[in-house]
């Protein structure tokens, strides 16, 4: 019998100010952090974690990442983190960067540290790598032997972002409850090659409730740019009970249509959580959900901002050529597309597919 597995990152700090936190637990591992900021926000978060580490018995190196997370970039910065000495990495940006920092975690090994700027999706807390080549067609998933030693999300950082990362997030996270659920029925593994617990179902079913709950409210606080409590439980449900939830639970089919979806050009300037959100609908539809039940989560769709078509992901013409690739692709790429609790065929993704893009 497969036994049952959870995991997730040692230590998650979040709130207003968290960047404080980052000298206390670089205590923990080391003296000599190297810092990968992505190239973005070097200028605001060099400045501000000189500040935080100025008086501390700490010497951070800081580089700038931007581009793609390619194997060429991380060899490139792990060399410069062995040229520094150091015995901490931190990954400070988002998704690239943060998958660039474990990938140089992996190469030296050590501590890692992860600060998300953006609540764009959950790959603050997870262990997996996404590699892409420099044509940005997907290379390879890498996984860490450990997840992050700690994640620490400043929320006043995150409520400076632009508004479309945060939606986004919440497109990645209203995924996660319907994918596990899909998963344990399939008889699905999770990404530590086990069993979901009940625990993982449970933070999965909450991350959806909360996301549904106080999204509305937490986009005052992106308005504002400055968090609130509704702002302070969807950045926890997008960044870690998302993330506990798809590592510890698996995915299915709404992640599974990411890779049909890399085979269609105009969908390529979507973000991930974007067209995971549209990915969803189509699930929901494969599931044979009602057309109420499709008619209200597009309704909470257009009220966030999240993508109700393949319009709406940048596609311009030619849908239904394009539906008949992307089922295809995802037939022919995506693991996660078994994990699914009644076969999915070229005709059955296709039909979802149309019926998600109707309006």
């Amino acid at each position: 019998m497969t036994m049952r597995v959870f995991g997730g990152p040692h230590r998650y700090v979040q709130g207003p100010g968290a960047l404080a936190e980052l000298v206390p637990l670089v205590a923990l591992y080391g003296r000599r952090p190297f810092v990968i900021v992505d190239a973005a926000v070097m200028d605001l978060i060099q400045a501000k974690l000189e500040t935080v580490f100025a008086g501390a018995d700490t010497t951070p190196t800081f580089t700038a990442f931007s581009g793609e997370c390619t194997a060429e970039k991380i060899d490139e910065m792990a060399r410069q983190a062995e040229a520094a000495r150091s015995d901490v990495i931190i990954g400070v940006g988002g998704g690239k960067t943060i998958d660039n920092a474990k990938g140089v975690r992996i190469a030296r090994g050590g501590a890692l540290l992860i600060v998300p700027t953006v609540a764009s999706n959950d790959a603050p807390t997870s262990r997996l790598v996404v590699l892409y080549r420099a044509d940005h067609s997907l290379s390879e998933v890498r996984l860490m032997t450990t997840n992050p030693d700690a994640v620490v999300v400043d929320t006043a950082l995150i409520a400076g972002a632009p508004r479309r990362f945060f939606v986004a997030g919440v497109g990645d996270a209203l995924s996660k409850k319907f994918e596990v659920e899909q998963c344990v029925r399939a008889g699905g593994l999770n990404f530590y090659k086990g069993r979901s617990t009940s625990l993982a179902l449970m933070i999965a079913d909450q991350c959806y409730r909360t996301v549904r709950e106080d999204t509305l409210a937490a986009l005052d606080a992106v308005t504002a740019k400055t968090p609130n409590e509704a702002f302070e439980r969807v950045v926890e449900a997008t960044i870690l009970s998302s993330g506990l939830g798809f590592e510890s639970g698996g995915l299915s089919i709404s992640h599974a249509l990411t890779r049909g979806f890399s085979a269609i050009p105009a969908l390529s300037g979507a973000l991930h959580g974007e067209q995971v959100a549209f990915g969803l609908l189509a699930q929901l539809c494969l599931e044979g959900r009602s057309d109420d039940f499709l008619a209200d989560m597009k309704a909470f769709y257009r009220a966030v901002g999240l993508p109700v078509s393949l319009a709406d992901l940048g596609l311009r013409d030619g849908a239904a050529a394009a539906i008949e690739t992307i089922a295809a692709r995802t037939l022919a790429d995506a693991p996660y597309v078994q994990n699914f609790q009644s076969e999915v065929t070229q005709a059955n993704l296709t039909a979802a597919l149309a019926r998600a893009n109707a309006a």
